[in-house]
């Protein structure tokens, strides 16, 4: 049997894009290789796309590599149909384009869609309760907060209404049995609130884990969480810590950016 071998030279990307494109990537590229620094990624699964501004089209990652290995570079972009509208060596991911592409086309706000498959996600998203609002991180989700049931392994376009219309105008959902889901208007945004998002799930879980009676935040402090919540995750939160972000990785590994 002849071994179909696929030409992965690295192509002039940079050069092909606008500055806005180029910028997109290089955001969405450090977004991935967080992922993986905080060890939030599940082998070569799951996925990060963002919108491509002026257009219809988003960015996602190649499907074969793992997310340390992701670049600004070989990011495939794609229109909402799921074909590629610049040259790329690379394919993607039916099921990953599945989700995102629903939720891109569905949410003309949304600039990035942030999907992951953690342990602690996973694990609260098989409770019947899902998150509770218990700490302080768990009220700036449950505030913006959806929920949407699992249909199996997402590669059925019919499920696509109805994750747009569980998502709503949520940040957050949670897709029961399956993961954590954020979007926001750009990846800093996004990655903010899976950040969020994330550590909820994960006090949740050791909160629960000795059995002791836990404490909900009261109905009245939590009507007061939608005044502030959307300075730290959206806008002015995330435009201070995303700098930051980008700086750890830079110290790490700043070939993200090729």
């Amino acid at each position: 049997m002849q071994v179909r071998v696929v030409d992965r030279t690295p192509l002039d990307v940079r050069s092909r894009v606008s500055a806005e494109e180029w910028a997109t990537r290089v955001d969405l590229a450090a977004a991935y290789r967080l992922v993986a620094h905080y060890g939030w990624d599940d082998l070569i699964f799951t996925h990060i796309s963002a919108r491509v501004s002026g257009s219809h089209d988003f960015l996602i990652n190649p499907y074969g590599l793992a997310f340390d290995e992701v670049t600004a570079s070989n990011l495939v972009r794609v229109n909402l149909d799921g074909a590629k509208t610049l040259e790329s060596p690379y394919e993607i991911n039916p099921a990953g384009y599945t989700i995102h592409s629903a939720i891109h086309a569905g949410r003309a706000d949304v600039g990035c869609v942030l999907h992951t498959h953690t342990v602690a996600g996973v694990a609260v998203s098989c409770q019947k309760a899902g998150v509770l609002p218990i700490s302080q991180q768990a009220t700036l989700v449950v505030q913006s907060l959806a929920y949407h049931d699992y249909e199996g392994l997402a590669m059925n376009p019919e499920e696509k209404p109805r994750l747009q219309a569980d998502l709503g105008q949520a940040q957050f959902l949670m897709l029961r049995n399956h993961g954590l889901l954020t979007v926001g208007c750009d990846v800093a945004d996004a990655f903010t609130a899976m950040f969020i998002f994330q550590r909820a799930c994960e006090v949740q879980l050791l909160a629960q884990g000795n059995g002791a009676e836990l404490i909900e935040v009261s109905k009245p402090v939590l009507d007061t969480v939608p005044i502030y919540a959307p300075a730290v995750t959206r806008g002015a939160g995330p435009a201070l810590a995303w700098p930051a972000l980008l700086r750890r990785m830079d110290r790490l590994d700043a070939s993200y950016k090729t």
